[in-house]
C-alpha cells in the first residue's frame, strides 16, 4: 500500500507562482512527493509564516492532527525557512497588527510596517530573526520526541531553510547559513533526514524563476522539491514499513 504523508508546513508548501493554492493541488510539492511514492496522499497542516513553533503548537493543539497521526506512514516537518527571516518587530507585535481597531488604524499601521521592514532589515543586517535557530531546534526536537513517543516506528523527515530574494525583506538573509548549519547538526543527532532546499531550489529562486515575490516557488520548484523529497523518503518507506 502506498504511504500516506503528514506534512507540517509554511506557505512554501501551498503557495505557487501566482499565489496560494488549495492543499490538494497536484502541482504542490507535498502532492508531487506523495505521487512519486505511489500516490498514497497527503494531509497538509500549514499556514502563512509558520515556524517550527507553529508546527509544535499544531501538533499539540489540533485534534485533526491527532486523528491523522493514527493513519499516516511518515511525517515531514517542512518548517524552518520562515524562522530565518528578518523580523524588525518582535513576533507578538508583528502578528498583533491584525487585531488593531478601528480598521483604518490597522491599515495605516500595517502599511507603515511593510514600508519600514525592508529598510530595517538592511539597517539591522537581518537581525533579529523571526525565530532564533536555537529555538527552532528546540521546537523541532520536542516535536520529534513527542512523535516518537506516540508512534516509535513512524519515519520523520525535515528540511533545511530555503533561500529568498524578496524585496519585502530587503533581500537580506544573513541568518540562513548559520541556521542551516545548526539544523543539519541537529538532524544528524536526532536521526531526522533533512532535504537541503537551497541545493534543490536555490537557483530557481535566486535567478527569478519562482514567484515574483522572490520567496515562493514556481511549479518547476515544487516539482523539484517533491521529487527530491520522494527520493529522500523512498529508502525508508519500504512496503514493510507501511
Amino acid at each position: 500500500m502506498a504511504p500516506r504523508l503528514l506534512v507540517f508546513g509554511d506557505s512554501l508548501s501551498f503557495h505557487g507562482p501566482d499565489g496560494p493554492h488549495a492543499a490538494d493541488d497536484a502541482r504542490l510539492w507535498p502532492n508531487v512527493a506523495a505521487e512519486a511514492l505511489g500516490g498514497g496522499g497527503v494531509d497538509l497542516v500549514a499556514g502563512f509564516g509558520w515556524t517550527a513553533r507553529d508546527a509544535w503548537w499544531s501538533l499539540i493543539g489540533d485534534p485533526r492532527v491527532w486523528a491523522d497521526l493514527r493513519h499516516v506512514d511518515a511525517v515531514v516537518l517542512a518548517v524552518g525557512s520562515m524562522d530565518t527571516l528578518p523580523s524588525p518587530l518582535p513576533t507578538y507585535l508583528r502578528t498583533g497588527l491584525r487585531y488593531l481597531r478601528p480598521d483604518p488604524l490597522r491599515r495605516v499601521a500595517r502599511k507603515a510596517y511593510l514600508a519600514a521592514q525592508p529598510r530595517l532589515a538592511i539597517a539591522l543586517r537581518g537581525r533579529p530573526v523571526v525565530l532564533p535557530s536555537k529555538l527552532t531546534i528546540q521546537y523541532l526536537d520536542t516535536a520529534v520526541g513527542a512523535l516518537r513517543t506516540l508512534r516509535p516506528e513512524l519515519p520523520i523527515f525535515g528540511m533545511l531553510p530555503s533561500v529568498h530574494r524578496s524585496d519585502s525583506y530587503g533581500r537580506v538573509h544573513t541568518a540562513r547559513a548559520g541556521a542551516a548549519a545548526a539544523l543539519a547538526a541537529w538532524g544528524r543527532r536526532a536521526d531526522v533526514p533533512l532535504l537541503d532546499l537551497e541545493a534543490v531550489v536555490g537557483d530557481h529562486v535566486l535567478s527569478g524563476r519562482g514567484n515574483p515575490d522572490g520567496m515562493h516557488w514556481g511549479w518547476e520548484g515544487h516539482a523539484a522539491v517533491g521529487a527530491e523529497m520522494a527520493r529522500l523518503m523512498a529508502p525508508v518507506l519500504r512496503p514493510s514499513a507501511t
